[in-house]
């Protein structure tokens, strides 16, 4: 039987039951004290709860084809980490909006808007390839936050970086998941390709339009100097996407497999680090 499964052998996809008390933090601008940076965090965690549906079920509808019994778990570990994921930021994104006024109705329907045209004239194996694509993203992004201090991020509120933490090492550990399966279900380099390109586009809309709902609620839509201040927040010297910059172009190189980044030693300090509590089962 062949291996599909890449992932190493000592990292755990182990779904962990999480409950944070954000609901005081929500109200405020809990990151840096800063209106940008903290709505471009709120902006993701609304795309969280659809999109993550769609990556399992995009999973979920090849894994009667995956016959290496090390894979199959994995994808057991995926899906279930990615529902506590959309589960609890589902109630991060109700308390946000209901503190602050912004409404989750219209910008959720947005999104819904684009997945359902992706359910309607994409192939599975499309959609599938553009899952591959957006656990890269996340994973990147997640490094970056796990590693080194970012002196971009200078006071984030501690239990929304726990939860922030919390997400971003699974999606390190569950990161080669959906494109091994791509790949396990003969996925081409030119398909995979492809589906980064289009995804990073629509990604960014979507969280720019959240954005600048939520800069409208709050009054601050016009204000240049913040504006300023998130294009430097984002494309700076360490800005958090320039800093991805690398990992992101290395998606296209011919042959690439997550796991080329090899973040095991964040994963492990994160996990000799994290005293955030589990919720009852």
């Amino acid at each position: 039987m062949p291996l599909l499964s890449h992932t190493p052998d000592n990292v755990s996809i182990k779904p962990r039951n999480r409950e944070y008390a954000i609901a005081q933090c929500l109200g405020k601008d809990w990151f840096d004290d800063h209106a940008f940076k903290t709505a471009w965090f709120n902006s993701m965690s609304i795309l969280f709860p659809l999109g993550e549906k769609f990556f399992i079920d995009s999973v979920r509808h090849y894994a009667k084809r995956i016959e290496d019994p090390k894979l199959q778990e994995e994808i057991r570990g995926f899906c279930g980490q990615e529902g506590y994921h959309r589960r609890e930021h589902q109630r991060y994104n109700e308390t946000l909006c209901a503190a602050r006024g912004y409404d989750l109705a219209l910008m959720e329907g947005r999104l819904q808007k684009n997945l359902d045209r992706a359910y309607k004239f994409l192939s599975a194996r499309q959609r599938l390839a553009g899952t591959a694509a957006v656990e890269h993203i996340t994973a990147i992004m997640a490094e970056s936050e796990l590693a080194d201090e970012n002196p971009m991020i200078q006071n984030v509120d501690p239990t929304m970086k726990q939860l922030w933490d919390w997400h971003a090492a699974e999606e390190m550990e569950h990161k080669a998941v959906a494109f091994d399966v791509y790949r396990a279900i003969g996925g081409t380099e030119k398909m995979r390709k492809g589906a980064m390109r289009r995804v990073t586009v629509f990604l960014m809309l979507d969280v720019l339009r959240n954005v600048i709902h939520m800069l409208r609620c709050d009054g601050k839509l016009w204000n240049l100097r913040l504006w300023a201040e998130g294009v430097k927040f984002l494309f700076g010297k360490d800005g958090i996407l320039r800093r991805v910059g690398p990992a992101y172009k290395d998606y296209f190189r011919e042959g690439f497999h997550p796991w080329d980044r090899d973040t095991r030693h964040l994963l492990q300090h994160w996990n000799e680090t994290d005293v955030a509590p589990q919720a009852a089962a």
